[in-house]
């Protein structure tokens, strides 16, 4: 850290005798206005106090009193009041010295949504009451495995309503009989109804209901002699006996809970959160926070609980691994859902399994991210070693100080930026530049440009643009420099790279080219340079390639993403709008209506015409435009 401490002395003392006894929240602030610390307190007076001591037992905390320019109080009515206001505080605030976990806005849902023909699906935002939501998940993999299991046992729709309305003959899935076709009124609504409502009773944990009405269907079946039918219930029902006989993972009390665990090891501390829905265990999810060093285990499992349950859905229990001495997080907590939420070690059987699972995949996350440290390392120094580049390490912003997406903290690291172009024959040109810092890829601070007034295909005059709009605010002192440009192209794209550094007065950043080999295939690239060096040829299995690589394949899968979806939007409007007596208002209700150009393209004249706004003929005028 290169912080130094203020010019003069904080009066600590004249603070001290202004403060209250009272519950409340604080916050340390230096010279330069930059909140440094939020903190809550039981008691502001005393708390505060503990930071002036003479003799501080952590110095990274001794090193942020030194910065301390003056310090804000806010009295509360309680504790509890106090730890949700300083959570408030730090998300919006984020104070490197507070410990962070990265956001992950949201997880996803199975979602069966309220329809004649209801369809299944997967489902990553916010719910609303239009559908049934069952979750979270810790991950999309989760989910897909969840949705196939109930695809197998129940033959739910997954089809989009585009794609339902506008069917003929049944799809594959009803093939393979993974859907019960209700597309071509293969089931009656009665029966699908039947399956959509076992299946939200087998997502809410309770199986052994299901079972006992998939058995007297069976009887049932059997006794007015329609075997075939007895065996689709028999399957489903060896289906859910083969899900409920998994070992420790599930539980028979049908119970929604999650399990946090904190594990320290090797320097590095991980939090890992494990979900049971319904009784069934879903996976877990590790994840490692910013601004941790020197905190004690029991400082960032707090931290989590508070920071993580109050953006997302709070279960009926939390398991965890360290004993809590600040109560008042699980009176937050239950304040947050409205309802008592226990916060308990485990006791039972099950609840320590599912403990000890959790810390064995801590332990395994730790070990995972060491070793992925490593061979980061490892590359960086074959980089500056192999191509002799004057590769200096880049001060991280407010925004990027503490965790890479590796996970290890640090205030300082090298920063690669790579750039790349994704076009269709001139069409919707889109210009990526991802960043690489620290010691993993750093997507928050990813960019795309929209490329405008250039000739069509012309990759030079791109590159050059973005460049320029991505430097524009380096040169002005803004922005940090980065420590090594990258350029997917040969000679040409980054002689026009820098010729815009030049422009602005960069030229002095190190930059690399990486021109596709023979056949494009991966290990015959060859670096240039926008110098007189000569290209350079790395062997396939040099570590310097591969970190390339890995960067320059991210920025041509961000860039190619961009401009799919630009392409998308640009066809998808332009097409439209050229139908005479389609506006704005008429465009968004056929897309709305089908889902799409594709499903406007494959609806009948019959079907235009019943969506509000448009008449028979312009129906007829739609069905000739796009036929």
């Amino acid at each position: 850290m290169n912080e130094k401490p203020t010019s003069e002395p904080f009066d600590h003392k004249a603070l001290l005798a202004t403060l209250t006894d009272l519950p409340g929240v604080y916050r340390m602030i230096d010279a330069q206005g930059n909140v440094l610390y939020v903190g809550k307190a039981k008691n502001l007076k005393k708390r505060v106090s503990s930071y002036f001591r003479d003799n501080h037992p952590s110095p990274r905390i001794a090193l942020m009193v030194q910065q301390i320019a003056r310090v804000e109080t806010t009295v509360t009515r309680s504790e509890a009041e106090a730890l949700l206001l300083e959570n408030n505080l730090i998300k919006g605030l984020a104070p490197r010295y507070n410990i962070l976990f990265r956001d992950d806005k949201s997880y996803p849902y199975i979602v069966i949504t309220r329809e004649p023909y209801p369809r299944l699906g997967f489902y990553r935002g916010s719910t609303d009451r239009k559908s049934d939501y069952f979750g979270p998940f810790p991950s999309s993999t989760a989910v897909r495995a969840s949705l196939n299991l109930l695809q197998r046992m129940f033959r739910l729709r997954t089809c989009e309503n585009s794609v339902f309305s506008n069917r003929s003959r049944p799809c594959l899935l009803y093939q393979i009989k993974r859907c019960s076709g209700p597309c071509v009124d293969l089931v009656t609504p009665e029966a699908y109804a039947e399956d959509v409502q076992m299946a939200a009773m087998f997502l809410q944990g309770r199986q052994q209901e299901v079972i006992g009405r998939l058995s007297d269907a069976m009887d049932k079946a059997s006794a007015d002699l329609a075997f075939e039918q007895a065996a689709i219930y028999r399957d489903q029902i060896q289906s859910l006996r083969q899900v409920q006989d998994k070992q420790f993972v599930e539980s028979t009390r049908g119970e929604d809970v999650d399990i946090v665990v904190v594990v320290a090891e090797n320097g590095l501390l991980c939090v890992n959160l494990a979900m049971v829905r319904g009784g069934r265990h879903l996976g877990d999810k590790p994840q490692f926070p910013s601004n941790a060093a020197e905190s004690s285990a029991e400082e960032v499992l707090a931290a989590f609980l508070v920071q993580h349950y109050m953006a997302h859905p709070i279960p009926a229990r939390v398991y965890v691994n360290q004993s809590l001495a600040d109560k008042s997080i699980a009176v937050v907590l239950s304040e947050l859902a409205k309802r008592p939420v226990p916060v308990l070690q485990p006791r039972q059987t099950i609840q320590k399994v599912w403990v000890e699972m959790a810390e064995q995949n801590a332990n395994l996350a730790i070990l995972a991210r060491r070793s992925a440290f490593s061979t980061q390392q490892s590359r960086l120094a074959a980089l500056r070693e192999v191509l002799h580049l004057d590769i200096e390490e880049t001060e991280a912003s407010e925004q990027e100080d503490g965790e890479g997406e590796d996970g290890h903290q640090g205030t300082a690291g090298i920063r690669i930026e790579c750039f790349d172009i994704s076009h269709t024959r001139g069409e919707s040109p889109v210009a990526s530049c991802v960043v690489y810092h620290g010691n993993g890829m750093r997507k928050s601070d990813y960019r795309r440009f929209n490329i405008t007034d250039i000739e069509p295909g012309d990759d030079y005059a791109a590159i050059r643009q973005a460049v320029y709009r991505r430097y524009e605010r380096v040169a002005s002192g803004e922005r940090a420099a980065p420590s090594l440009i990258l350029i997917d192209g040969g000679k040409g794209q980054v002689g026009s790279a820098h010729a815009a550094l030049e422009e602005l007065g960069l030229a002095h950043l190190p930059m690399l080219g990486v021109a596709k080999g023979e056949g494009r295939k991966p290990g015959l690239e060859t670096l240039v340079f926008p110098d007189d060096r000569e290209p350079v040829q790395l062997p396939a299995e040099h570590p310097a390639l591969h970190l390339i690589q890995e960067i320059r394949d991210e920025a041509h899968r961000f860039a190619v993403s961009g401009h799919r979806a630009q392409r998308s939007k640009t066809r998808r409007t332009s097409r439209l709008d050229e139908i005479a007596g389609i506006g704005p208002k008429r465009r968004k209700a056929l897309i709305a209506h089908f889902g799409g150009l594709q499903g406007i393209a494959d609806a009948g004249i019959d079907q235009l015409a019943a969506v509000p706004g448009i008449s028979r003929d312009l129906a007829e005028t739609i069905y000739a435009a796009l036929h």
